[in-house]
């Protein structure tokens, strides 16, 4: 385990946190647990119709999701981010579509405050998590029928969220993923139907600002689910027609670098449902794929960080839904 003092060493060694020969130290990898998760995956909010449930999965053994609690409201579509110590769902169509910041404890098994509002009400809209902020970018929005917005809400405390920058374009249906410096945005449609995407944008969490197109899914595609793990970003799942349908779906897990800026390669595929509308969690060594249509599943997908492959079911929901928000702790 690596420490950080209070100026540009690191200590390395195999002990927690605190003082160690009168240096004071803290844990330097903490950000992880907001990047990945070590304990549990979480499905919030989805449908049709409309529900408001959030249920778990463990990520240290194979397994089905339990019904842990309730959002303040029922919704599809809604963007998911995690802080070390609580989820978020924010936004969603319920219908009406929502502007709600849903926050709810990872500590306690239990149901979610309204804690905020993000600056528009939509949903289809992508989330992205950093250690201070939980980011919400795009999305079906109203009263103009798309964003490009990029907003932000703290995570130390209760509030609104604000307008920080600009997407490349007005869009909905994108995949969120992060990095420990940067948030990414990847495929979506947009700005009209049926008009689909296969750029990488990122965008700085350090300092406020527009996103950039820095590579390229290797397919044009919307309604996809993102996954991260310490060095890249996973775009999986999609719509790849115009006619949203079983057959215009992918089953394609796509992976890009986060050192370097460029284009994704499929390292693998999802078990036989191709979809779209699934969530995505990610644990310190898989990343995951939860429910999605079309036809709508329960599956819970899960492949590997480590070695490029397939996925494997290793669950599934308490029901089948698409339009759900992933966390992880």
């Amino acid at each position: 385990m690596a420490y950080k003092t209070s100026g540009n060493d690191k200590i390395t060694d195999n002990f927690a946190a605190g003082v160690f020969n009168n240096v004071t130290v803290k844990n330097y990898y903490t950000f992880d647990t907001v990047v990945q998760g070590s304990t549990s995956g979480y499905v919030s909010g989805g449908g049709p119709p409309s529900i408001n449930e959030i249920e778990k999965f463990s990520f240290s053994s194979d397994g089905n999701g339990s019904d842990v609690g309730d959002l303040t409201r029922g919704g599809q579509s809604a963007a998911g981010t995690s802080s070390t110590t609580h989820g978020y769902t924010s936004g969603g169509n319920a219908p009406p579509r929502s502007n709600v910041i849903d926050k709810f404890p990872f500590s306690s098994d239990g149901n979610a405050t309204d804690v905020g509002d993000i600056t528009q009400a939509r949903d289809l809209a992508s989330g992205q998590s950093s250690e201070t902020h939980g980011y919400v970018s795009g999305g079906n929005a109203y009263p103009s029928p798309h964003s490009n917005v990029i907003e932000k809400f703290t995570v130390s405390s209760d509030a609104n969220a604000s307008d920080v920058g600009d997407l490349l374009s007005i869009g909905y249906g994108f995949a969120g993923q992060n990095s420990t410096t940067h948030g990414y945005v990847t495929g979506g449609a947009g700005p009209s139907f049926p008009t689909y995407s296969n750029v990488i944008q990122k965008f700085s969490f350090s300092v406020d600002g527009n996103a950039t197109d820095v590579g390229d899914l290797t397919q044009n595609r919307f309604y996809v689910t993102g996954q991260s793990s310490a060095n890249h970003g996973y775009t999986t799942s999609g719509a790849v027609h115009p006619t949203v349908d079983a057959s215009g779906y992918s089953n394609i897990i796509d992976k890009f670098a986060f050192a370097s800026d460029g284009n994704a390669s499929d390292v693998g595929d999802l078990t036989a449902s191709a979809r779209g509308k699934a969530s995505g969690q990610s644990s310190t060594t898989h990343g995951y794929t939860s429910g999605g249509g079309s036809p709508v599943v329960d599956t819970i997908d899960k492949f590997s960080f480590s070695v490029d492959g397939n996925a494997t079911d290793v669950g599934n929901l308490t029901s089948a839904k698409q339009g759900t928000a992933g966390q992880q702790v």
